[in-house]
C-alpha cells in the first residue's frame, strides 16, 4: 500500500475530487507529498501497536491534524475561500459524527450485556458441557460467526476465545487452530450484516446498499468460513478436554431484557433509515435512551443491592474509545489526503486501470495488511459509479480479506495478545493458503448467487 501511494504521486495525473466539492489538485507539491509521508509514518505505528504498546488512535489523530493544517495552507495558497475549505472539512465531520454515535450505542449495549453476565454465562455453559475438541471447534466457530453479525468481530472473537483458551489450556495445538478458526468466523460473520463490521456499516450509511441487501452476502460469507474450517478440522486433535468443575454463571437482573432492547434498537435504526429516511444513528440513540430509562428502573428496584445496580454511564465509559478515536483519525487523515487530491489518484490506478471487479478483490488483499477502515473509507470517498453487485463485492472482500493474516483484523491482533503465545503470526500464516482459498471461493459464490 505504501509503495502504491508513492507510485501514484509520481506517475498519475491530477483529477477532481468526487465527494461533492473540488479537490485542491496539488498532489505534486512538496507540502502535498509531505502529508502522504506523515500518513505512512503514522500508519506504521498503528501496524506496530502489538510491539510498541502504543494505542493505534494516538498516531492517526496527530497525523490527521498535521494533514489538515497543510491542506489549509495549500487551500489558502491556491486562493480557495474559507467557506469552501470549511465545506470540505465539515463533510468529514458529518461522516465521522454519524458513525461514531452509531458505534457508541452499539458498544454501550454490548458492554451492558457483558455487565449483566450474558456473555460470561454463555462461556460458562460451553465450558461445562465438555464437548470434544473437534465438536468444540465447530461450535465456537459457528457461534462466533453469528455473534459477530450483531456484535463487532473483536468482541465476538475475545468472548469465544476465552472458551477456547479455557478448555484448551493443556492443548496448545487446539488453541492455535481454534483461534485461527475464530478470526475467520468473526470476519466472515460481520460481512453480511451492517451491524457486524464497521466497513459494512459505512457502506450502509453511505446509501450504496439497503439494509436487507447485505443479507445477499450470507451464503458467500458462509463459504468464506466453511472452506478453511473444513481443512483445519482434520488438524484438530480428536481428544476430550479435561473435566471442568466450573459453577454455572447466573444472569444478573434485567439481562434478558437488555438483550431484547438491543434487538429492538437494531430494528429502530433500520426503521429510521428505511421508512423515515433519517440516518440510522438516530434510531440507535432512541434505543440508547430506552436503555438509560430501563437502567434507572433496575437501579431503583435494587437500590439496596450494589451488585445488581446498573449505571449506563459506566457502560459508555467502557466503550472502545481507542477504536472510536482511531476512526476519527482515519476519517480526517484520509479525508485530508482526499481533499488534496490523492484519492482520485488511487481511484484512477485501481478502478480505472484494473476495472471494478479486480480492484474490489485487491481491496480485500490490501485489507489483510492495512486495516480495512481506512481502505473502505477511501473507496467510499472516491464516489465510484458501481452497481449493487460491486458494492456488495467490496463489502465482502474488505470484511473477510483481513482473515488472511493475523494482523489483518482487530480480532486477530486481540487474540494474539490473549493466547499466551499459543497463537502467533506464524501459526496463522501456516493456514493462509486455505484461508485464501476460502476468500476466492466466497468471491466466486457471490458471482454465482448475486451476479
Amino acid at each position: 500500500m505504501r509503495f502504491l501511494l508513492v507510485l501514484l504521486i509520481l506517475v498519475l495525473p491530477e483529477l477532481a475530487l468526487a465527494s461533492g466539492f473540488e479537490s485542491l489538485k496539488l498532489t505534486g507539491t512538496e507540502r502535498g507529498i509531505y502529508t502522504v509521508i506523515i500518513f505512512v509514518i503514522a500508519y506504521g505505528f498503528v501496524m506496530a501497536e502489538e510491539f510498541t504498546g502504543m494505542k493505534k488512535s494516538k498516531p492517526v489523530i496527530l497525523a490527521a491534524g498535521i494533514i489538515w493544517a497543510h491542506a489549509a495552507v495549500l487551500a489558502t495558497s491556491a486562493g480557495v475561500s474559507t467557506e469552501a475549505l470549511h465545506e470540505a472539512f465539515e463533510y468529514n465531520l458529518k461522516e465521522y459524527a454519524e458513525l461514531m454515535l452509531f458505534l457508541l450505542v452499539a458498544m454501550t449495549y454490548i458492554n451492558a450485556m457483558a455487565e449483566r453476565n450474558v456473555f460470561e454465562a454463555l462461556r460458562s455453559w460451553m465450558v461445562r458441557k465438555q464437548f470434544g475438541y473437534r465438536k468444540l471447534f465447530w461450535i465456537t466457530g459457528i457461534i462466533t460467526f453469528f455473534l459477530s453479525s450483531v456484535a463487532d468481530n473483536l468482541t465476538s472473537a475475545l468472548l469465544v476465545g476465552a472458551v477456547v483458551l479455557a478448555v484448551g489450556a493443556n492443548n496448545a495445538k487446539f488453541v492455535s487452530i481454534g483461534f485461527v478458526n475464530l478470526v475467520v468466523a468473526a470476519n466472515a460473520g460481520g460481512a453480511f450484516c451492517p451491524f457486524g463490521d464497521i466497513t459494512t456499516l459505512m457502506v450502509w450509511q453511505a446509501g450504496y446498499a439497503e439494509f436487507f441487501d447485505f443479507f445477499k452476502l450470507f451464503i458467500p460469507s458462509v463459504v468464506n468460513y466453511v472452506v478453511p474450517a473444513a481443512f483445519m478440522y482434520f488438524a484438530v486433535p480428536d481428544e476430550q478436554p479435561d473435566a471442568s468443575d466450573e459453577a454455572a454463571v447466573v444472569l444478573k437482573p434485567g439481562a434478558i431484557q437488555v438483550c431484547v432492547l438491543f434487538f429492538l434498537t437494531i430494528a429502530s435504526a433500520v426503521s429510521f433509515k428505511q421508512f423515515l429516511h433519517l440516518p440510522p444513528f438516530m434510531g440507535m440513540m432512541v434505543g440508547m435512551s430506552v436503555l438509560m430509562l430501563y437502567g434507572f428502573r433496575i437501579t431503583t428496584l435494587y437500590r439496596a443491592d450494589e451488585n445488581n445496580q446498573f449505571d449506563i454511564f459506566n457502560q459508555v465509559r467502557d466503550a472502545e474509545w481507542d477504536t472510536l478515536l482511531f476512526f476519527f483519525g482515519v476519517v480526517f487523515a484520509v479525508g485530508g489526503l482526499g481533499y488534496i487530491g490523492y484519492l482520485e489518484l488511487l481511484s484512477a490506478a485501481m478502478y480505472d486501470g484494473l476495472g471494478f471487479t479486480t480492484a474490489n478483490i485487491l481491496v480485500g488483499i490490501i485489507s489483510a495488511i492495512v486495516d480495512n477502515i481506512p481502505v473502505m473509507f477511501a473507496v467510499l470517498n472516491m464516489s465510484l459509479d458501481m452497481d449493487l453487485y460491486q458494492w456488495l463485492l467490496v463489502t465482502l472482500t474488505a470484511g473477510v480479506g483481513g482473515s488472511m493474516l493475523s494482523i489483518g483484523s482487530a480480532a486477530g491482533v486481540a487474540l494474539m495478545g490473549q493466547s499466551q503465545h499459543k497463537y502467533t503470526f506464524f501459526s496463522h500464516l501456516k493456514w493462509t493458503p486455505v484461508i485464501a482459498a476460502g476468500y476466492a471461493a466466497s468471491i466466486f459464490t457471490h458471482y454465482l448467487v448475486n451476479g
